[in-house]
């Protein structure tokens, strides 16, 4: 970070660097989930039996390139002025990984996405009342995770950015919030629930198991709008369908395991 200060000016770390970030993390977490559906690797963790063609696939990696360059950078670059007027910087020194006596508690690295998340998680939910995807796919893959309409990009980057844009953090909470949100919606869209997926062990975090349902029955108004904490959609009930669909099949094992 030191190198990257030194030679490089907050616009271009700002702007042109979280760009890159984006792509680099977002492609490589994304691509290994089209491997496994295509190699039929880990299907006993698939959610959904179906598999996408690979045309299906191929299209939406072109799409997301145009999205991204056509969509995702430009709102960098445009949100960069915003960014600094409310106080984010890149010099010297980083903020910490704990909590220090002497400082604030915002000068804490962790302290901001924290607050990022539970923004979110009320930001996302709005996504039913404002937007629809115009083309979603019913059975996800990690990638489809940012396939949507371009107003529907404009609209969850806007939620996704307006969090740190009103604190103004250190660059390097920035893109640490950058890397984890991205991370979040990939694992949320991948199409596999896996014993270490956090949804297992963190009670209201919804992760692939409860998002896939939106996408499944998408087009019935299937509910389940959250991708990361689903309290929202507890509180709104809009997971009832989700709920029902998990007790029958709990009773439908449990009545199974009593007849053998």
């Amino acid at each position: 970070m030191q190198y990257l200060i030194t030679h490089f000016s907050d616009f271009q770390l700002a702007s042109l660097g979280s760009f890159f970030l984006h792509e680099s993390v977002f492609f490589l977490s994304g691509l290994p989930f089209i491997y496994l559906e295509r190699a039929g690797l880990l299907s006993k963790y698939k959610i959904q039996t179906k598999n996408n063609s690979l045309a299906a696939q191929e299209k939406c990696i072109t799409r997301l390139l145009l999205y991204h360059i056509g969509v995702n950078l430009p709102l960098m670059i445009a949100s960069y002025p915003f960014f600094r007027f409310m106080g984010m910087k890149s010099s010297l020194p980083f903020p910490s990984w704990y909590f220090q006596e002497s400082g604030s508690i915002t000068d804490n690295i962790l302290f901001h996405p924290g607050g990022f998340c539970v923004l979110l998680g009320t930001s996302y939910f709005t996504y039913k009342m404002a937007v629809q995807a115009c083309a979603q796919y019913a059975t996800p893959f990690g990638l489809t995770s940012e396939y949507a309409h371009p107003a529907e990009i404009l609209f969850l980057g806007f939620a996704t950015i307006i969090g740190p844009a009103i604190t103004g953090p250190h660059l390097i909470t920035l893109w640490l919030w950058m890397t984890l949100r991205v991370l979040e919606t990939v694992e949320a869209h991948c199409g596999y629930h896996f014993p270490w997926s956090l949804s297992n062990f963190l009670p209201l975090y919804g992760g692939a198991d409860f998002h896939d349902y939106h996408h499944r029955l998408l087009y019935t108004k299937s509910g389940n709008y959250s991708s990361t904490f689903v309290y929202m959609d507890w509180i709104f009930g809009t997971d009832k369908g989700y709920r029902k669909l998990k007790a029958l099949k709990r009773d439908g094992v449990e009545e199974e395991s009593k007849q053998t």
